[in-house]
């Protein structure tokens, strides 16, 4: 059972209400957050309507506000928002849910002007507007506005899309749209990219950008921001409206052969049962040297071979992508399809060439995941001279993982990253190397045998005589 002393509701509930109102003024004095708080639910104790100008009033001054967030004060304003959006939904979308269909486009409109003096490196206050984003679909199909007029209104919000926040917005909103939504919503779209911007005269010309073709005027990236909106705008009807053509009509014939875009059109098609028409997309594509060849179009592809019952053409595929990217779901899914026992010669097949595969972060990574450590082990030994020490994100997690049953591969990859360190005179990561050198000591005692490789004494040894005056790293391994 609970203390009496816990802070829960029951135990809050038996203080009274006086006494809680008194806590909640002292607890919310200074706190600008909590006041808000408090007056937003008093406002919706008197009525909806209460607490729908409650909303508009705080989300007014979100707008009007000038000051520059950073990171360090990012967090009120992320409260704020999250506070206003919820509001709007749980509290004035279950009594007025056109009211709260209004006020969520009201808040969706604050995106621009927050933005604009805003740190959002973390992504979280993006992440504020994606969700009410959502909800707009969802306060739409429960009011069911007028199609023709929620037309208009999503594409004037397009147009201001200029932090990402309306992303998505066509898709979620397809259902209130209906039939007849879309269908005026593409032909305002269309209307709007014949339409031109206009260009002032000359002198009155606002230069905005430079680069290697010249300058860039406002009326030009003006022009171009169009052009991008109603094309990606016609590309997410076409998808709401289920009509593949429609969506490749809006790539011309050269952009439809790079592969990621090649990749999305097969996709369409495939799953409108067009595999046929999905792999000649494929094909077409320019994969340049093929090193590099999109995830997405690869695996596009054995989907559509798969629906062509060509099986053993994708097996083939599956292969020749394993052999250039070390994948290991790609071999996994190579392997399943093999008759027993075909699979124990075919993964060693692939750890062979895998061992000899020319980048060692790739081979090392792969039988990391794969597992299989003795594998590692080996291949850090065998190809020891190509550890580069700068890879400290793939490294260090290597060593780690190799340490209990494979000391002296750990040992090797550990003073790679040191070697880097003092040779590159990295001060920032010489706390790192100091306890990469105390592993290494631990890791001395259960190494039977270096072979051909240093000692730890010796390899301190050659530390100190090559790097012995860089006094900084040396103090940390004393310490």
């Amino acid at each position: 059972m609970a203390s009496k002393t816990t802070l829960n509701a029951k135990n809050l509930e038996e203080l009274g209400a006086e006494r809680l109102a008194q806590l909640l003024i002292e607890v919310s004095t200074g706190n600008a957050a909590a006041k808000r708080k408090l007056r937003l639910a008093l406002a919706g104790a008197q009525s909806p309507r209460e607490a729908a100008r409650e909303i508009t009033k705080r989300l007014t001054s979100i707008a009007r506000a000038r000051s520059f967030i950073t990171w360090k004060n990012r967090k009120a304003l992320v409260t704020d928002l999250e506070t206003q959006r919820r509001a709007i939904v749980e509290q004035i979308a279950p009594a007025d849910p056109d009211e709260a269909l209004a006020l969520m486009w009201r808040f969706m409109a604050l995106a621009t002007p927050v933005f604009e003096r805003c740190d959002d490196s973390s992504g979280t206050v993006i992440g504020i507007f994606h969700q009410a984003c959502a909800d707009l679909g969802q306060l739409a199909a429960k009011v069911q506005p007028d199609p023709q007029a929620l037309a208009g209104t999503v594409l004037d919000a397009l147009q201001d899309n200029g932090y990402g926040q309306y992303d998505g917005l066509i898709g979620i909103m397809a259902p209130a749209l209906g039939d007849e939504g879309l269908a005026a919503l593409k032909s305002m779209a269309e209307d709007l990219g014949r339409s031109p911007v206009p260009v002032p005269p000359k002198d009155q010309w606002k230069a905005v950008g430079w680069g290697t073709g010249g300058t860039t005027y406002e009326h030009e990236m003006r022009a171009r921001e169009r052009t991008s909106t109603v094309a990606m705008a016609l590309k997410d009807i076409a998808d709401a409206q289920g009509d593949v053509d429609a969506f490749i009509a809006q790539y011309d014939p050269k952009t439809r052969k790079v592969p990621q875009i090649a990749a999305e059109i097969a996709q369409r098609l495939l799953a409108a049962g067009r595999a046929g028409e999905a792999l000649g997309f494929l094909e077409r594509a320019e994969l340049g040297d093929g090193l590099r060849v999109p995830l997405a179009w690869q695996d596009i592809r054995l989907q559509t071979l798969e629906a062509l019952g060509r099986g053993e053409e994708a097996q083939a595929f599956r292969w020749d992508c394993f052999e250039r990217t070390l994948s290991d779901s790609y071999l996994r899914a190579y392997l399943k399809r093999l008759p027993d026992f075909d699979d124990i010669e075919a993964e060693e097949r692939a750890m062979a060439h895998a061992t000899a595969y020319p980048s060692l972060l790739h081979a090392l990574q792969f039988f990391l995941d794969w597992p299989a450590l003795d594998r590692a082990a080996k291949l850090l030994v065998a190809r020891h001279d190509e550890i580069d020490g700068d890879h400290y994100e793939y490294l260090a997690p290597a060593a780690e993982a190799l340490s209990e049953r494979h000391p002296l591969a750990a040992t090797l990859v550990l003073r790679a990253l040191i070697d880097f360190t003092l040779t590159r005179s990295r001060a920032k990561r010489y706390r790192y190397a100091a306890e990469h050198l105390v592993t290494c000591a631990r890791l001395a005692g259960d190494i039977a045998d270096f072979a051909a490789f240093e000692t730890h004494d010796a390899y301190v040894a050659r530390l100190k005589e090559e790097h012995g005056r860089k006094f900084g790293f040396w103090s940390l391994t004393a310490a």
